[in-house]
């Protein structure tokens, strides 16, 4: 198999993966119904630079840090509970607002902030990292480091495809209920206890990988 046919594989394998709901599609997904279009962006480009982060952890072996159980287990835990607390801060933010506790809506920088943390202790982003980074990486196909970078970029275009899909789409859904004075406060518990469902799934999925 030669180098391109490498590289098209390794997009079949990013593809799958990224289009999968996980703690990234989930935090960005709801991002968009409740920060609007831009909120959702942002946190995909946080999304984004994560695993760029990825990348140069690998190119480094520094993930081979991450094959002691004891740090996964840390990584796991910290991941699945971030989420779950980005998720109870916005059923929190879902009560009915007064002058006085009237909440202000997050920033594009919070969201892309928000982003890049979430996918920084996503373990199931380490564990593909870990599993699939070295089967592409090859001494012949130049530098570890230029591999990387082509390695992220076929991740950034692939992640900023599907999540933007995603964006677009929650977009429409939150401007279609924006005359309605219910509509955020519902989006908001939907949004809150979708993101405590999925950590607490994604947490016992892979704890059961373990």
């Amino acid at each position: 198999m030669n180098y391109t046919s490498q590289l098209w594989l390794f997009f079949v394998l990013v593809f799958g993966a990224v289009i999968l709901p996980g703690l990234d599609m989930a935090l960005i997904l709801g991002s968009a119904l409740t920060g609007g279009r831009h909120n959702g962006f942002a946190a995909v480009a946080g999304a984004i630079a994560g695993a760029a982060c990825h990348s140069v952890i690998v190119a480094l072996g520094i993930g081979v840090l991450l094959k002691i159980p004891g740090t996964f287990n840390t990584v796991l835990i910290a991941g699945t509970a971030y989420i779950a607390w980005i998720g109870v801060s916005t059923l929190r933010s879902s009560a009915p607002a007064t002058l006085a506790n009237q909440a202000a809506p997050i920033s594009a920088w919070v969201a892309f902030r928000r982003g890049l943390a979430n996918n920084m202790m996503n373990p199931n982003a380490y564990l593909f990292s870990l599993a699939i980074f070295p089967q592409f990486i090859r001494p012949e196909y130049g530098t570890i480091a230029l591999q990387a970078f082509v390695l992220w970029a076929i991740i950034a275009l692939t992640q900023a495809g599907v999540y933007g899909s995603v964006v677009l789409a929650a977009a429409q859904v939150r401007q279609g209920l924006a005359t309605k004075p219910w509509a955020d406060a519902m989006l908001r518990r939907l949004v809150g206890s979708m993101l405590i469902a999925i950590a607490i799934w994604v947490g016992f999925e892979s704890w059961r990988r373990l």
